[in-house]
């Protein structure tokens, strides 16, 4: 079985502030990724010992950025998607491995009036048709921050969030689809009813202590390999970001 792990820090060297060592260490994962780690080259030593680290940074100071740490060196490693207009912001990092790929993303947030609506979905059908090409050849692994609630399930309050970044009809459709063009949202396949389930809480109102969130963060795999699903986590004891990390638990 391995074991991997995806979290949001909302800014590594904070989340290094508030636990992220002890986390990590508890959690032992075969893969550990990060996504929004909010900083440049040479901006913070980690000292994992037993993992490889690879980093992909935005090109814009302390914005966005995502990063894997892997006990098991990959084949190869690639950064971002070979297109210009989406690998300046440090999102995508892919590992190869000898039978699937992990893919590490921190999708772009739609933003409030959603502003980035109309990029937001040129990266969506771009990423799928990535995520689609590379689930020809072996299993896909894709996991991270990705941005969006499916459904009315994955967060506390659908009424009033319709339409909002994060739960607009637009992004939904790109799940829906990304989902229709061979892939499974391992959380959902598992546990289908599951209610209260979330991975992101605003800083604002108390949400957290209500549990007023939203599941945003995932794991998504090859549709072929749905049998390999051992078990999909959510760990909102774990605190250090308005985040918490999420599970995979896969026979590879």
């Amino acid at each position: 079985m391995k074991k991997f792990v995806s979290w949001n820090v909302n800014g590594i060297r904070a989340c290094v502030q508030k636990g992220f060592m002890e986390s990590f260490a508890e959690l032992d994962a075969d893969i550990f990724c990060l996504q929004e780690t909010k900083l440049q080259a040479g901006q913070i030593e980690l000292d994992l010992p037993g993992y490889h680290q690879y980093w992909n940074y935005a090109e814009k100071k302390g914005y966005s950025g995502t990063a894997v740490f892997t006990k098991q060196k990959p084949t190869s490693v690639f950064y971002g998607m070979d297109k210009a207009e989406h690998d300046t912001e440090g999102r995508l990092i892919t590992l190869e491995y000898e039978n699937f790929y992990f893919v590490c993303c921190y999708t772009p947030n739609a933003q409030d009036g959603l502003k980035r609506i109309e990029y937001r979905m040129k990266w969506e059908d771009d990423l799928r048709e990535y995520l689609t090409s590379l689930s020809k050849n072996k299993v896909v692994v894709y996991c991270g921050d990705l941005n969006v609630a499916h459904n009315e399930i994955d967060l506390k309050n659908p009424k009033t969030n319709r339409g909002n970044a994060g739960f607009s009809d637009e992004e939904r459709g790109k799940f829906s689809q990304l989902l229709e063009a061979g892939f499974i949202d391992s959380f959902r396949y598992l546990y289908p009813d599951v209610e209260g389930a979330y991975s992101w809480w605003s800083y604002r109102f108390q949400a957290r202590q209500k549990n007023a969130g939203w599941r945003i963060d995932y794991f998504v795999v090859s549709d072929y390999a749905k049998d390999k699903i051992i078990d999909s986590k959510i760990h909102p004891e774990i605190f250090g970001s308005d985040h918490c990390p999420v599970e995979l638990d896969i026979d590879l």
